[in-house]
């Protein structure tokens, strides 16, 4: 039965690799204006980006620009998982942090020790669900999430959640634990479908009041639910509501947007423009099978 396991193991993460292995598309994406918003503010602190996706989308998007960001990894040749620099802020504040929670394509076990830059072919640490939890609690997984605890632990610090199931048991029980321990932590969760279809993220925000949910058709703030209703626009507001209130597709009613991945990357690097335009949908582009957990200090 253990090598039917390890057999059919195996399989499933040669066939997630091939999956996941998809390069960026040239041109805008959402991964490139994400990290334009990134790169393109001074910042006392730096952002950090906490993911559980096993591509390499977001450091072919920093590369891309030659835009300096920390994965725990240091070397050349073949570089190694450092804890010691995971755990600490000696970075400059203008390098991202990129924490990969569940691992990815290109990582290796090497003597023992997780080494990276071993090409999209590499899928050996791309786990099957029923054995992350296990896995979580070894290294270099257990650096990554005390990583997170430890960022959610800092006071006033701001979490932006986009396309998160809150389904991954693990990840939810680090967010209850640190936000019921820092009250002046808190965490907006950007949800692609209607209340009723994200309960899991509604449950946990109903428990923990500084978990906001903001969903397509409603939010839970405080700890409160309840549908948009918007009103008649302040002056000059119109493309500015454009950004994050619309039809998702020609014909279908208007709702909140920002549970698209393209959409709220879109609205942060507008957030950056001197004059704000109303994109066309046609602009609005996405790389398939992205959820990513977004993770920014306040100012």
């Amino acid at each position: 039965m253990e090598m039917a396991i390890g057999y059919w193991g195996e399989q499933i993460c040669k066939n997630i690799g091939g999956i996941v292995s998809v390069a960026l598309p040239t041109g805008r994406t959402g991964y490139s204006e994400l990290v334009a918003w990134v790169s393109g503010t001074l910042r006392a602190h730096a952002v950090e980006i906490f993911t559980t996706n096993y591509d390499l989308l977001f450091e072919e998007a920093f590369e891309r620009v030659r835009a300096p960001y920390f994965d725990g990894f240091t070397g050349g040749h073949s570089p190694f998982f450092d804890p010691v620099t995971v755990a600490g802020d000696d970075l400059p504040a203008r390098w991202s942090r990129l924490w990969k929670l569940h691992g990815s394509i290109g990582w290796k076990l090497d003597n023992g020790a997780v080494v990276r830059g071993h090409g999209r072919a590499a899928t050996q640490l791309v786990y099957p669900d029923h054995l992350k939890y296990d896995l979580t609690q070894k290294q270099p997984y257990a650096a990554l999430f005390e990583r997170l605890k430890q960022f959610l632990l800092t006071p006033d610090t701001l979490v932006l959640a986009i396309g998160f199931s809150f389904r991954d048991a693990h990840v939810c029980a680090v967010l209850d634990e640190a936000l019921a321990m820092n009250a002046n932590s808190a965490v907006f969760a950007f949800q692609f479908g209607t209340l009723d279809k994200e309960e899991a993220a509604c449950r946990l925000a109903y428990d923990r009041p500084n978990l906001s949910v903001y969903a397509a058709d409603g939010a839970v703030i405080s700890g409160v639910a309840g549908k948009w209703r918007p009103g008649e626009p302040p002056k000059n507001w119109e493309d500015i509501r454009a950004s994050f209130w619309g039809a998702r597709n020609s014909g279908e009613p208007p709702l909140f947007l920002l549970g698209d991945f393209a959409r709220f990357t879109r609205f942060c690097a507008l957030a950056q423009a001197t004059e704000l335009s109303r994109p066309a949908a046609s602009e609005v582009s996405s790389v398939g099978g992205a959820s990513q957990a977004i993770t920014e200090d306040a100012p």
